[in-house]
């Protein structure tokens, strides 16, 4: 029998299954989600001016229209002090439909990224599918690029931003990124890194890996359908562009375009992963540069649960991807692909 899950501590489980039933719960058959259900049971932070282990948060709006603002995460401890910090664009997962920047999973996912790099965080509340479809969210995400190209928080160095994103906000951020490579208008604004933590891409094709995990703790082929259905334009297949990004048909050129150093990461328990590392080799085909990270013991969404050891390390690799880009800066040297 196929080993679906690697051995998890109890309160990891409970957690898992916790989630996996309320977003079923709260799909309906017609499509929409049952959001005043998902609101009983949606833990979530508040911003505090208090420094919270070292890290201050604030709410700021951009867009009120579409209730579009950011949670920004200000690291207060800072080694050395007086040097601007590198900035990480942040989007959440939830397969485009659910949670946001202020869930308490988020919220302390974010304020170790803006202690452990350090980093000023940026964490994105886009609009939800089904309510809002493609492109709503990689529009979103740019449009807070462009008010942060106007309105640069305190201390931040906008000319080494790195965007990121786990599971949908992964395939968010590859998004985002693709447009702001094409954009001319930034001032402050430069795009050096993507941080793709457990991608959410798919296809029509069925992979080995989605076959041989599924009934996995939160993905699985039914729920994937189901958010790609939610999220893609009416009547689009999951070989669109947006799903299936390395498609030879359907895939977007990248070898023309000044594209940054990615880090992929990959869990051994995701299945989604085939899809993952093929996002990997089109990317190195591209000719980019690529830092794949591989867990073989994880699940998808492993690093927010802080009780699993894989959980660390990721966040020094996410530090260390950024302290390179900081040092090739300085050297003007470039560190070879890793894939």
């Amino acid at each position: 029998m196929t080993k679906i899950s690697p051995v998890l501590p109890w309160k990891t489980k409970i957690a898992l299954s916790a989630a996996s039933a309320l977003t079923d719960f709260s799909r309906r058959d017609d499509g929409t989600v049952n959001r005043r259900l998902l609101s009983f049971f949606d833990f979530r932070a508040s911003p505090s001016s208090t420094p919270i282990k070292g890290v201050k948060t604030s709410d700021v709006t951009v867009d009120p229209s579409r209730n579009l603002w950011f949670r920004l995460f200000e690291p207060t401890q800072v080694p050395g002090g007086g040097e601007k910090l590198p900035v990480i664009v942040f989007f959440h997962g939830g397969g485009f439909a659910f949670l946001s920047p202020d869930n308490k999973a988020y919220d302390v996912a974010c304020r170790r990224f803006a202690r452990k790099v350090p980093a000023i965080v940026v964490s994105v509340n886009y609009r939800l599918s089904p309510e809002h479809r493609y492109p709503a969210q990689y529009e979103d995400g740019f449009d807070v690029l462009n008010y942060l190209d106007s309105h640069p928080p305190a201390n931040a160095d906008l000319s080494m931003c790195f965007l990121a994103g786990d599971s949908a906000g992964a395939n968010i951020a590859h998004h985002v990124t693709v447009r702001a490579c094409e954009t001319t208008t930034f001032q402050e604004v430069k795009v050096v890194g993507l941080v793709a933590i457990q991608p959410f891409f798919g296809g029509e094709e069925r992979t080995e890996s989605e076959i041989r995990l599924e009934g996995s703790p939160l993905v699985s082929m039914r729920r994937t359908d189901w958010l790609w259905k939610a999220f893609l334009p009416e009547g689009a297949d999951r070989d669109h562009e947006a799903a299936n990004v390395s498609g030879i048909e359907r895939g977007r050129e990248l070898s023309e375009m000044e594209f940054p150093a990615t880090m992929v990461v990959v869990g051994g328990f995701d299945p989604l992963q085939d899809w993952q590392r093929r996002y990997c080799k089109w990317l190195e085909r591209s000719g980019k540069e690529v830092r794949l990270v591989e867990y073989g013991n994880t699940i998808h969404a492993f690093y927010v649960f802080p009780e699993l050891p894989e959980a660390s390390l990721l966040f020094a690799e996410v530090k260390s991807f950024v302290e390179q880009h900081k040092k090739n800066r300085t050297t003007q040297t470039h560190y070879p692909s890793i894939i």
